[in-house]
């Protein structure tokens, strides 16, 4: 009987599969090296645990005794959760761009036994269907190439990969020196490309399969006028949609109809973190004409808090599409029962792993919505999971990726790890006013920059069994439905030059984001963040530090006394670049600790004291809210 790989996983994708007859290896370069010993092709499965289609194929093949008898004599399978492994997803989706245009999950890979792949797939069906050849024809075909028609196969796998090496060479290049970043101009024709692909009857882009694309919205919010309008229509469209679950609040991955509704009903915690930070934003710009935004900010943070945050406090990375409705299998059951019938049912499974930069995204989006709506639940949230993440992600040795139940994963953290951590930590230190959040982003982002004026990288460099093949990106500026990791590191750098005044971030800031601008300005729907990131540093500084007395209460509050309380919620509402309420206490801590922006900021004879400042260059602080209305 064959071993069972992976019953130790740290993924709960790999461990729904440990039970198949299938004998599956981790990633890993035993995995690779047995096929060499045995010379036969490696078949890579990629998929996550709340992937509809990747349920169906192992319902449909993974869990056949005729195709795992058949894997098992002429390849060797591995089985990959691309949330656990995503540079071994980038780099094989980019290979198998050369063999369909239906990139998507279940990925299917067919490589050599040094990893390069020669054919590649998503899901193929137990019967032929629609032109899609079943599973075992292909297994078939794949085996009879490679025991007939080797040349060919390693002919095909070499251009590939050489393909790859050079995509891998060029993102790997340095950026030295001043970097040109596109003006204003140039990003308000991508905002006008993004409002001319507007569906204004349902909202969104395009028709369908539509797709939340939350840093997009951020960054249409973030242009203002008619941008600004664009996005407020589509938030507000799906909000009132079968996209959110109207009875636990948050929203799933995608719809299949352009009004929004036959959605795909996983539900993605970077979706939910990004679309809390769009609807808090929405409403901080103007809450007399959007107070729906607001209630739906609420509704999104309350499914995080109830579905997502775990007992040890952090985020669970989605929530299944299916589960089991009165004895049978069901996608999307659960979901159309109201509140009390579902009390009847189990609810859809969460993938318990803890991903760091998903869980920063989080942390970051429920810190900004406390600080906006004066939610000190919503903060107190945030600090649980960043608690968590700093005692058991954060190491001396290294950054974790992933854990389960307390159990690192052996993946490689990537750059998204290192960046939105650290932004999820700076949104968490401006809205607790504890200095040792912000601190430790700065140690995150310092451990990624450069000191020879490149592009942010990775300890350690990247996952080394892509990197012992050729085949590892590097740096990767494309997006999907999150920022990229390039993207968001460079956004909590530029957020800690706001903070410091130490320029060596804002530098690393431009050089990463500079080196993403020409393909986020050729395709913007697919580069939201960076356009957001982009927008930012084209426009005016402005830094709000207000501060209260130590008797008001810390940062989270609105303070004792009412004279605090006023002026803490007219910071709050208020459009700076980046804003703080803390204690005359914790603004000591922030200064004692090189943040510059808090240094000599102090309460004034015992009332709370707000300072606008543009550049570092603040105005004489204070006192009174209507005096905050006129910008420095």
């Amino acid at each position: 009987m064959a071993p069972n790989r992976l019953a130790d996983s740290t993924s709960p994708y790999l461990l729904a599969h440990a039970s198949n007859p299938v004998p599956w290896w981790p990633w890993g370069a035993e995995a690779f090296a047995e096929a060499k010993r045995r010379d036969v092709p490696v078949f890579v499965s990629i998929g996550y645990a709340t992937c509809h289609w990747c349920h169906v194929m192992a319902r449909e093949s993974f869990s056949d005794p005729v195709v795992a008898a058949y894997l098992d004599e002429n390849f060797v399978a591995i089985k990959v959760d691309r949330e656990e492994h995503p540079d071994v997803d980038v780099s094989y989706l980019a290979a198998a761009g050369a063999f369909t245009r239906e990139l998507g999950w279940p990925l299917s890979v067919f490589t050599t036994p040094d990893g390069l792949a020669f054919f590649a797939g998503t899901y193929f069906p137990p019967r032929p269907v629609q032109g899609v050849p079943e599973f075992l024809q292909v297994l078939g075909a794949v085996t009879d190439a490679w025991a007939h028609r080797r040349a060919d196969v390693l002919g095909t796998a070499s251009a590939i990969g050489e393909a790859l090496a050079a995509a891998g060479a060029a993102s790997a290049g340095s950026q030295d020196g001043v970097v040109d970043l596109p003006d204003a101009a140039a990003l308000d024709d991508a905002a006008s490309r993004l409002i001319a692909h507007e569906d204004h009857v349902h909202g969104g882009f395009g028709t369908a399969p539509k797709f939340p694309v939350a840093p997009v919205l951020g960054f249409l919010l973030e242009s203002g006028g008619e941008g600004g309008a664009s996005a407020v229509r589509t938030l507000k469209a799906m909000g009132a949609s079968a996209l959110r679950d109207s009875v636990e609040g948050g929203f799933f991955r995608y719809a299949t109809r352009p009004d929004w509704t036959e959605p795909h009903y996983e539900r993605m915690l970077y979706d939910n973190a990004l679309l809390l930070g769009d609807y808090t934003t929405a409403w901080s710009q103007s809450p007399q004409q959007n107070p729906w935004a607001a209630t739906v900010a609420s509704e999104v943070a309350r499914f995080l808090l109830e579905r997502m945050q775990l007992p040890d406090g952090g985020f669970a990375s989605a929530q299944d599409s299916e589960s089991t409705i009165d004895g049978r299998r069901s996608e999307g059951g659960y979901y159309a029962l109201d509140r009390e019938a579902r009390t009847h049912q189990t609810p859809p499974a969460l993938d318990r792993k803890l991903l760091t930069g998903w869980n920063g995204l989080a942390i970051g989006a429920l810190s900004r919505a406390g600080f906006a709506l004066d939610r000190a639940d919503l903060i107190a949230a945030a600090v649980r999971a960043a608690d968590l993440l700093l005692e058991q992600h954060v190491r001396r040795d290294r950054l974790v990726r992933s854990s389960l139940d307390g159990r690192p994963s052996d993946a490689t953290a990537t750059l998204e790890d290192y960046g939105m951590l650290a932004g999820g930590l700076l949104d968490l230190a401006l809205a607790s006013g504890i200095a040792r959040y912000a601190v430790a982003a700065r140690d995150l982002i310092g451990a990624v920059t450069p000191s020879d004026g490149g592009l942010f990288a990775v300890p350690g460099g990247p996952d080394p069994v892509l990197a012992s093949q050729g085949i590892a990106l590097g740096v990767d500026p494309s997006e999907g439905a999150y920022p990229s990791g390039l993207t968001a590191t460079a956004d909590a750098a530029h957020r800690l030059f706001l903070l410091t005044a130490d320029r060596r971030f804002l530098d690393a800031a431009r050089a990463a984001i500079g080196f993403a601008a020409p393909g986020a300005l050729s395709n913007p729907l697919a580069a939201g963040g960076a356009l957001a990131l982009l927008r930012r540093l084209t426009q005016p500084i402005v830094q709000l530090v207000t501060v209260v007395p130590d008797a008001a209460g810390a940062g989270a509050g609105p303070g004792a006394d009412e004279s605090a309380g006023a002026l803490a919620a007219a910071a709050r509402r208020h459009p700076a670049s980046v804003s703080t309420i803390v204690t005359d206490a914790q603004a000591q801590a922030f200064a004692r600790a090189g943040f510059e922006l808090l240094e000599f900021r102090t309460s004034i004879d015992g009332a709370a004291a707000a300072y606008l400042c543009n550049d570092f260059v603040c105005r004489l602080p204070v006192t009174e809210p209507s005096e905050l209305q006129r910008q420095p």
